[in-house]
């Protein structure tokens, strides 16, 4: 007969847990810890220098036993499991943007010195030392990369269109594909070889122009285009595709009109990432456009300044002043990460606006 007492059963999943603050006071003694024993016992004697890397290393692996030991007596194996891997997955993530922190602090701290009103609006022309600036360097990579966008989107977006819309299992899909796969993996001088190799056929030998350059740049940003454009493309319900052709809606108007606008938003993205990935080239640029130390604003005529290749020649040809010629290509390399950033918010601003709207 029950007596109407309910016995507790313990459970494993419900063990006791680790206060908020635990993980931070086992971090600040590890980080102690780590001090005392470098401090302690110094490896090179007392001329010994302690490195804050080192102690930071030591640290965080004490922070680990530390942390794991607690929580296994704490909290049992599945959590503490689970907050070392945590901390594992953390440090990863921390170690791949050690780096790219590490760049951005090094651009900043050297490219800001010349990054003045100078460096925007004067060439190179007749410069020998202290001054000059990059404004031409800069107008040559946006016609440039503006040139082979204006090619290079349409073409790529059509061809994604084609390949998932409309070549579904033929022969022609297969063959465009391994194609795009190829000109994916090419090295980017190929690209500029190639370019060259063509206006030296259509304008004569020794040709370096900017449409040239352009050429160059559209050979390597078409297959990104393609695929960037053919997976968001494949993402698309084909729920959305049948309601409209339940509808009467022809194929044509179905993807200009349901397709294309559920998808812009990846489209846009793709495509901003491929003209930031060619934007950056100098190889192709340095053979098929050449170097220029004054303006060009026409594409078709003259040799044409990339700002890839301005940063490049500032530092391998310092000429009587290496220090303002260090300046400079620091300025041009910070003013390359900003327009690239620019672009990278512009993706981010279409996306907000022009993206499928999904609440009511």
């Amino acid at each position: 007969m029950s007596s109407g007492i309910t016995e507790s059963v313990p459970n494993v999943f419900s063990a006791g847990r680790l206060q908020s603050y635990v993980p931070g006071v086992l971090l600040l003694a590890s980080l102690v810890l780590s001090w005392m024993l470098f401090s302690v016992f110094r490896p090179g004697g007392e001329e010994f220098e302690i490195n804050l890397i080192l102690v930071a290393i030591v640290a965080i692996l004490i922070f680990g036993v530390l942390l794991y030991a607690v929580s296994r007596r704490v909290e049992g194996q599945r959590r503490a499991t689970d907050r070392l891997t945590t901390l594992l997955v953390t440090l990863a993530f921390l170690i791949a943007l050690t780096p790219l922190i590490s760049l951005v602090i090094i651009v900043l701290t050297n490219g800001l010195v010349r990054f003045d009103g100078d460096f925007f609006t004067l060439s190179m022309r007749n410069v020998v030392g202290d001054g000059g600036g990059a404004a031409h360097a800069m107008i040559g990579t946006l016609l440039m990369t503006l040139a082979a966008s204006a090619v290079s989107v349409p073409v790529g977006l059509l061809t994604a269109i084609y390949i998932v819309e409309y070549g579904a299992g033929k022969r022609l899909t297969r063959y465009i594909t391994f194609f795009i796969d190829v000109m994916t993996g090419i090295p980017s001088i190929v690209a500029g070889l190639f370019a060259y190799s063509l206006f030296e056929i259509l304008l004569g030998p020794g040709t370096r122009v900017g449409i040239s350059g352009a050429a160059a740049l559209t050979v390597l940003m078409i297959p990104i285009v393609v695929r960037s454009s053919e997976e968001m493309l494949r993402i698309v319900p084909n729920e959305l595709r049948e309601a409209s052709f339940a509808l009467g809606v022809p194929k044509w108007l179905t993807i200009l009109k349901v397709v294309l606008p559920t998808s812009i938003a990846g489209i846009t993205t793709g495509i901003m990432l491929a003209i930031a990935r060619v934007m950056g080239e100098t190889a192709p640029l340095l053979i098929a456009a050449g170097f220029s130390n004054d303006f060009n604003f026409n594409i078709f005529q003259d040799r044409m300044q990339s700002l890839p290749n301005f940063v490049y020649y500032s530092y391998v040809a310092q000429g009587s002043n290496p220090d303002a010629a260090l300046n400079r290509a620091w300025a041009g390399a910070l003013t390359l990460i900003l327009i690239v950033m620019i672009l990278n918010l512009g993706a981010r601003l279409i996306t907000r606006f022009f993206a499928p709207k999904t609440g009511r």
